[in-house]
């Protein structure tokens, strides 16, 4: 009964490794990858210290449960990297709100449309609201004809994460950036750069 309350106990953040995989086989895994086959966990852990690796296990609810042969320092500090890296990408996007009319014209919707394209670049989600006016509340079709127009033209952007949706009086849509916060200025940078270079070449070559 113990060796079966142990086999449900581990979380996937923090799996047993080496020693405490307290189960008599596993279905191995080898560094690269490739399928080994079902063996004794001592021959197992004998395979990951002659390749001075560790024998950890990542599918602890399979039958029987299935182990990798790998290092799991390196591995375990790469996860915590990306997991930081993803932290820093969630803290530092923005939710911006765009607002349109319903009837609106053309130069206003190229005014609207710029402002959203801007925030997109920038990595930034987008909230585009639609506020309806007295008897517009029963064209909702219109709305939503507005919103998927716009999601459209800036498709090179970014894409819906929340399809439109009327609530009371405003209908609201969800736009986000194809491109992460970090990437989007790391494009900035180099942007800037080049037209830095182009206008000291300019410069160079009117003088």
């Amino acid at each position: 009964m113990e060796e079966d309350h142990l086999t449900k106990e581990p979380h996937i953040s923090d799996p047993r490794i080496n020693d405490r995989i307290r189960v008599p086989e596993v279905r191995l895994v080898g560094p690269s990858g490739e399928q080994v086959g079902v063996v004794r966990v001592e021959d197992a852990l004998r395979l990951a210290a002659e390749a001075d690796l560790d024998l950890v296990e990542v599918a602890p609810d399979a039958r029987p449960p299935v182990a990798k042969l790998m290092d799991y320092g390196k591995f375990k500090y790469e996860s915590d990297m990306k997991a930081r890296d993803a932290r820093r990408n969630q803290a530092h996007t923005v939710l911006k709100e765009i607002r349109f009319r319903l009837k609106i014209d053309e130069h206003d919707y190229a005014t609207k449309k710029g402002h959203v394209e801007r925030f997109l670049k920038g990595g930034d989600k987008v909230k585009v609201m639609i506020m309806f006016r007295g008897r517009e509340q029963s064209r909702p079709e219109m709305g939503m004809r507005l919103l998927q127009r716009l999601a459209e033209d800036v498709e090179e952007l970014g894409h819906v994460e929340s399809v439109p949706r009327q609530d009371g009086r405003n209908m609201t849509m969800v736009l986000g950036p194809n491109t992460k916060k970090s990437e989007a200025r790391s494009q900035q940078r180099r942007d800037r750069q080049a037209r830095e270079e182009a206008q000291q070449n300019d410069a160079a070559t009117s003088s």
